[in-house]
């Protein structure tokens, strides 16, 4: 496929943390790329019935612009709490390989990645960058422990930081009282990160949910969490703002 220049210039996000220099991150916003009509820009989902050639286009000049390994693994996302170790043995997978909502590898140059579109994407690495891991933290996974079951895969926790990537903000994000209520059952100072609104409705705090999670599992070195899908439209796909959407890719490996 014959493409502009113009498409080639990716607007791509490097975490703001103090990882180790051989970490490299990086979040995709939907500026550039070749996806048209309501997946115009960078869209890298291939699930969301976006043109199979531009989804593939785009993923191409993801790894070009990011010059990642050609090892990237895409999950099948399905809001659960699995981390899938990389690399794997498809042999012995079963058919599920793939089937995960983290991944996580001790492997140089092995890319974890995962897609979002409002969901809060979670980068974790050790302080000596021998181990990584992405996670795709949507309120049901992060509800559920996606992020606790991340860190478990982690050899010690004491030396983790993580940094939180763009989801939808505390003042774009409306549940419902058992959402809120769900996660007040896990824990009682999640209340804090709930405001209520008119006729039951609540604002939740992905964000501030994701610190409380993170504190608790040992990891208290946490960056990020400033910027809102839903909101900066020009920038990021947002599900919950538009339905039909692309995807945004999370990508982190170290060297």
């Amino acid at each position: 496929m014959k493409v502009e220049n113009s498409h080639e210039a990716l607007d791509l996000i490097q975490p703001d943390w103090p990882a180790p220099k051989n970490v490299r991150a990086f979040v995709s916003t939907r500026k550039g790329g070749v996806s048209e009509g309501e997946y115009m820009g960078l869209n890298l989902g291939a699930h969301v019935n976006d043109n199979p050639d531009h989804v593939a286009y785009n993923r191409l000049l993801l790894q070009r612009r990011t010059t990642m390994p050609n090892t990237l693994v895409w999950l099948n996302q399905v809001h659960g709490t699995r981390t899938l170790e990389l690399p794997f043995d498809s042999a012995c997978s079963e058919g599920l390989h793939d089937q995960a909502d983290a991944s996580t590898t001790k492997e140089a140059n092995q890319v974890c990645a995962i897609l979002t579109a409002d969901c809060l994407p979670v980068f974790l690495t050790n302080s000596s960058g021998t181990q990584v891991s992405a996670l795709h933290a949507g309120w049901r996974g992060l509800c559920d422990g996606v992020i606790e079951q991340a860190v478990n895969h982690f050899d010690e926790t004491e030396n983790l930081m993580a940094w939180l990537g763009p989801a939808i903000g505390p003042q774009s994000f409306e549940i419902g009282e058992e959402v809120k209520e769900a996660f007040v059952d896990h824990s009682p100072e999640a209340a804090l990160a709930f405001t209520p609104k008119a006729g039951g409705k609540w604002l939740g705090d992905l964000y501030l949910l994701a610190r409380q999670r993170l504190s608790l599992a040992g990891v208290n070195q946490i960056y990020g969490g400033d910027r809102c899908t839903f909101i900066e439209k020009e920038c990021f796909y947002s599900y919950r703002r538009d339905g039909v959407t692309g995807r945004m890719a999370s990508v982190i490996w170290f060297e």
